[in-house]
């Protein structure tokens, strides 16, 4: 039968239930003003004696309850609860009714009233206290259903809170499910809490997905919600979306204002993208609305410079948080030192790690595996291994970063005792090596060309269950082509594919380049295809790598269609990539497009390399076009010092044959004048040119050159001068060179006695 439904006008709201039922708004306040409260009596047709049996002398039923709704139309709230009566001063024995009538410290509650007595107490203190003042405690019939009555919204939220805050969410996601089978409707505060939970738990896509469901429940979320949901998106690396909800957050209108912990969270996604300075410009931005930053904000804004090595910004903001009330934390310390670690500055590093002991702040291992990065980066091993003994002996636990730097430092020290000894440290101390632990040993041991140690470390990985990634096949695959292993590379990649471990860019670049080793140009050709239709573009490596295969192949036509492809996709070449264009352009008899690249450099500001100038001259000589080319050598001189002498020669004898000998002597001037130690290919180069262009005197100038300079040009060279002195019948010129090859002949005489 139909529920009797019964409508009353009330200015005050009878006292609320603990329950509210699912479909209910999540308001929980009682709204102050005008206020309809409407009730639902439920009945049934039982049989008499069942009637008889459930109600009381009075008529009533002791566990009636009702549906009691409290509407306020001027703010358009409304709130539905469960009254229930029970038994009360009327139905209990008349021995306990006089025990209590009269008494003005014994009250008559109905069940539903004690219920929110109970609950309002802190932690149940004075329970008792509570019980005793309720006349309803002396009829039993309360009791039962006292029990059967389902705890508030606030302490599931609780409970779901308690769970949560321990990373629990599996349980917080029961109790919330438990609420709603109770009848106690989830409202906002409940939601937050389990995706707080989900955070915790580090269950990011499910609190996206449980963010969705909220959106279709038409629940509109706060600002605490959008802090977690940005969270999470950071996380998850979809920092395009994580922008976007703040700046919905930001626009005009919004009801959920970005707060101190919105602006922190957006920092660090930029930091996370190598945007630094869009993370200046939210902090900037924080300062702009009126809103203090607090310590998280200035460590976030300080560990975006920190991770770039950008030391003298880090060091502004350190300077500026302490100017702004703020004592620097262990975070502000760690990150400063990390900035000096990562600019190369060990020393500068350990004195702010000293400056935060002297503050009384005790380094963590996140502080100590920083200082021994610092010194590991600038290759100083024996000092980051001094540092692990030191956070042991401090009492803090070495873990698996500590272990992972220092073979990465290992790798670059290059030495295999060290390799050895930083693995066994890591046995002693019980720390199994993760992922990246693996990589940077089995790098290392790459490196120093202890090929089998690495793919004997690389087994010992996958016997130990440890997943390699794509960097770890990069490692195999990119030693195993510079040791000439070929096949062993293409062993590694077939693996690779065996696992369906996705393919970086770095991968594919490797074996592009290991298949161009080979002359396998078909199946580099076919890696590079296999990168595009996957999603994975190329970078400037990758088509370095295939442009070079080309140029092996002696491909011109489709190693410039590369390159013009590249330009097309907006990827900024890079010397090295310009260099190998311009080196396959010459070997195709293309010149004038060499130096159509040349300008092009120019123009992107690309600094020409030396094998770039090289090929630009080389390129000059074929069009005959020498005042190009000696554009180019000018270009060149600066960088001579770090050219080496064996490609200077190369230049010098490239001039020399051309004919063009002022220009040659030039760049021998500048040989001489940039390289201390110059070797006597140099002066023979030179001197050949001399010779077959007929400049004899010029020649016999530079065997005296070389002689002051305490280079001892040799007897041929001499010999080969003489009969150009005699056909030009200079006397001078004649005994000069005969008394020289009388000399060296004498010294040689008394050296064999």
């Amino acid at each position: 039968m139909a529920g009797v439904i019964a409508t009353t006008c009330n200015s005050s709201p009878s006292p609320s239930a603990p329950s509210v039922p699912p479909n209910s708004s999540p308001s929980l306040a009682k709204p102050p003003g005008p206020q309809r409260t409407i009730w639902i009596k439920p009945s049934s047709r039982s049989p008499k004696k069942r009637l008889q049996h459930q109600y009381g002398k009075n008529g009533s039923r002791w566990d009636e309850r009702k549906l009691v709704g409290f509407v306020d139309y001027d703010k358009g709230e409304h709130r539905v609860a469960v009254e229930v009566a029970g038994a009360r001063k009327d139905d209990i024995p008349a021995r306990y009714r006089l025990r209590v009538e009269g008494s003005r410290w014994q009250k008559d509650w109905k069940l539903s009233e004690v219920i929110d007595q109970v609950m309002e107490l802190n932690h149940w203190e004075d329970i008792d206290g509570v019980l005793n003042r309720w006349a309803g405690r002396f009829a039993r019939k309360n009791f039962p259903l006292l029990i059967r009555i389902p705890p508030s919204r606030s302490t599931y939220n609780n409970l779901i809170n308690a769970c949560g805050s321990g990373g629990h969410w599996k349980e917080a996601l029961e109790i919330c499910k438990k609420m709603t089978e109770n009848g106690v409707g989830p409202d906002l505060v409940t939601h937050n809490i389990v995706l707080s939970a989900f955070k915790k738990g580090a269950q990011y896509s499910k609190a996206l997905a449980y963010f969705d469901l909220m959106k279709e429940t038409n629940i509109c979320p706060d600002t605490v919600t959008l802090n977690i949901v940005i969270h999470c998106l950071v996380k998850l690396g979809q920092f395009g979306k994580a922008v976007d909800v703040f700046n919905s957050m930001k626009h005009k209108g919004a009801k959920c204002q970005p707060d101190i912990v919105t602006f922190t969270c957006i920092i660090h996604a930029y930091s996370l993208c190598g945007q630094i300075d869009n993370s200046k410009m939210v902090f900037d931005m924080i300062l702009a609305e009126g809103i203090k930053p607090n310590i998280v904000s200035y460590n976030a804004l300080l560990g975006a410079y920190a991770s770039n090595g950008m030391h003298e910004q880090a060091l502004g903001i350190f300077q500026l948080l302490k100017q702004d009330g703020l004592k620097p934390d262990v975070i502000s310390y760690t990150s400063l030192l990390n900035a000096y670690g990562r600019s190369g500055q060990p020393e500068k590093a350990r004195e702010v790690f000293e400056a935060m002991k002297k503050n009384s702040l005790k380094p963590n291992i996140v502080s100590y595996n920083a200082l021994i990065d610092a010194y590991g980066s600038s290759g100083l091993l024996g000092e980051a291994v001094e540092v692990l003994h030191a956070l042991e002996k401090d009492g803090v636990q070495a873990d698996i970063v500590s272990i992972s730097t220092l073979l990465a430092a290992c790798g670059r020290s290059e030495q295999l005792v060290n390799i050895d000894s930083v693995l066994s440290a890591a046995r002693s101390r019980g720390i199994k090596l993760n992922t990246v632990a693996y990589n940077s040993a089995i790098g290392g041991y790459i490196s120093i060309k202890e090929y089998d140690k690495a793919v004997s470390l690389y087994r010992t990985m996958r016997d130990n269950d440890v997943k390699p990634d794509s960097v770890t096949f990069n490692v195999l695959i990119n030693g195993s082509c510079k040791l000439g292993k070929y096949a062993e590379s293409t062993e590694f990649f077939n693996e690779m594919m065996d696992l369906k471990i996705p393919f970086s860019k770095e991968v594919y670049s490797s074996l592009i380049h290991s298949y161009s080793k080979q002359g396998e140009l078909t199946k580099a050709e076919s890696i590079f295809n296999m990168m595009k239709q996957s999603g994975c573009f190329p970078d400037v490596i990758t088509y370095t790598s295939i442009i070079h295969a080309h140029s092996n192949a002696g491909n011109w036509e489709k190693a410039w269609a590369l390159f013009v492809d590249m330009e097309e996709n907006d990827i900024q070449p890079d010397p090295i990539l310009c260099s190998s264009m311009m080196k396959a352009l010459n070997m195709g008899c293309q010149p004038e497009k060499v130096l159509q690249l040349a300008e092009m450099m120019k123009e992107k500001h690309i600094s020409l390399n030396s094998s770039a100038c090289f090929a630009v001259i080389y390129a000059c000589s074929m069009l005959r076009d020498w005042k190009a080319a000696t554009v180019a050598i000018e270009h060149m001189e600066a960088s001579f010092s770090s050219i080496s002498v064996g490609l200077l020669n190369q230049l010098l004898h490239f001039i020399g044959k051309s004919g063009k000998i002022e220009l040659m002597m030039k760049v021998y001037y500048k040989i001489l004048s940039s390289h201390s130690n110059v070797s006597m290919t140099t002066h023979s180069i030179l001197l050949r040119n001399l010779l077959a262009t007929g400049r004899w005197r010029m020649y016999v100038e530079v065997l005296q050159w070389m002689d002051d300079a305490g280079v001892q040009p040799t007897r041929n060279m001499y010999q080969s001068v003489l009969p150009y002195a005699w056909k030009e019948n200079s006397k001078e010129h004649v005994d000069l060179i005969q008394k020289k090859i009388c000399d060296i002949g004498d010294k040689l005489s008394k050296s064999m006695v």
